[in-house]
């Protein structure tokens, strides 16, 4: 036998190996990158604000940054693991399409995608003249 020769589970191992060097890596409970930065940024101009005015309400301003940050925490661990359940099972980058084809039905936002709304056809039941 030859030593160069490659077995089936070794083409499978470089071939698990290269769709993995060509995705985000996931680093949190399933998220990328991408997605964690997403969350973030979303988490803080929904707590800032909010803690501002609960921390005011309750006359000690200096609490606001303290409410923040754990609300920032725990809406960031909480999301994460809700991404981790509706990604589960679906190819990369389907989060992503999904998102932008529910925005492009409420029409809050062009898609790129073609998305037709009635039966589609190939144009072959024509009769030629």
């Amino acid at each position: 036998m030859d030593d160069d020769a490659i077995s089936p589970d070794d083409a499978y191992l470089e071939e698990v190996m290269a769709e993995r060097m060509n995705t985000e890596p996931m680093i949190l409970r399933g998220c990328t990158s991408s997605e964690l930065l997403m969350l973030v940024v979303i988490a803080i101009a929904i707590w800032i604000p909010l803690s501002i005015l609960v921390a005011w309400l309750l006359d000690a301003i200096a609490m606001a940054m303290g409410i923040a940050g754990i609300g920032v925490l725990v809406t960031v661990v909480m999301m994460a693991t809700l991404f981790q359940r509706i990604k589960r099972g679906r190819p990369d980058g389907y989060t992503q399409q999904a998102t932008a084809v529910w925005l492009h039905r409420r029409r809050w936002r062009r898609s790129k995608f073609c998305l037709p709304d009635g039966m589609m056809s190939l144009g072959r039941n024509q009769v030629r003249p």
